[in-house]
C-alpha cells in the first residue's frame, strides 16, 4: 500500500485571484455543471474528475503565494471526439474568447487541437486524437 496505489485525479484545485470571473467562465463558457456551491470553493464535474476553484491565499494551512500577472499556473487538456475541435473553437469565438492557436493539426501528437486561456491566465487546450 501507498504512492504505488493511485490510479486516479479526483480533482485539480485552480487557486483564483478573480474567482468570479473564473466562476463565470467555467460555468457559463465551458457549460461545465457545477457539482458542489460554497462560499470560497465551487467544483464543476468534468467527466469523472472535478475542477474546483477556490480563492488564492485562503489555503488550508499554508501561503499559496502571489499569482505572476500574464503567467499560466497550469495548463488543463480536454480530450473531445475529433470533429468536436472545430466546433469548440466556433463556440469559444462566438462568446468572445480570446483564442491563443485556431485549431491545428499536430502530427507528431496526432492531435488536432486549439488553445486558449481562462481569466486566471491558464492555458486551456481542447484536443482530438486522430
Amino acid at each position: 500500500m501507498g504512492i504505488k496505489e493511485i490510479r486516479n485525479v479526483d480533482y485539480t484545485i485552480l487557486l483564483c485571484a478573480k474567482m468570479k470571473e473564473t466562476r463565470a467562465f467555467y460555468q457559463e463558457v465551458m457549460g461545465f455543471p457545477v457539482e458542489l456551491d460554497l462560499e470560497n470553493w465551487v467544483s464543476f464535474r468534468v467527466g469523472a474528475t472535478l475542477l474546483t476553484l477556490r480563492p488564492r491565499g485562503q489555503g488550508p494551512a499554508w501561503d499559496d503565494g502571489p499569482s505572476i500577472p500574464g503567467s499560466a499556473a497550469i495548463q488543463l487538456a480536454f480530450r473531445v471526439p475529433p470533429p468536436a475541435v472545430d466546433a469548440c473553437h466556433a463556440e469559444l469565438v462566438a462568446k468572445g474568447v480570446t483564442i491563443l492557436r485556431e485549431p491545428t493539426d499536430l502530427p507528431e501528437w496526432r492531435h488536432r487541437t486549439l488553445f486558449f486561456r481562462d481569466p486566471e491566465d491558464n492555458v486551456i487546450e481542447i484536443y482530438a486524437e486522430y
